[in-house]
């Protein structure tokens, strides 16, 4: 599985790392649901770090599709609330 952090590069991870991911994502759709900024915030940064420290990151040379698109860290709430919806970025 291929995973882009926008503005930082790809990632290729094992898809048993998906499961993992998508608790914290699903916990980030609760967050701005609830318009609970700081602890969005929280959540967004830990989903990018486990993609960081999980993955391998792939030579920005390459141009590989990628299977999940994962928002800059600094996304506010407000933008998030048009790219988390749904369940969230990562399908079940």
């Amino acid at each position: 599985m291929i995973v882009r952090i926008m503005g930082e590069g790809q990632y290729k991870l094992s898809s048993s790392v998906l499961d993992e991911l998508n608790i914290i994502d699903n916990r980030i759709v609760d967050y701005i649901a609830a318009e609970n900024e700081k602890d969005f915030t929280k959540e967004l940064a830990r989903l990018i770090e486990a993609v960081k420290e999980k993955g391998e990151p792939l030579d920005p040379n390459q141009i590989i599709e990628s299977d999940i698109f994962l928002p800059p860290e600094d996304l506010t709430l407000d933008e998030a609330r048009e790219v988390f919806s749904g369940s969230g970025l990562i399908e079940d």
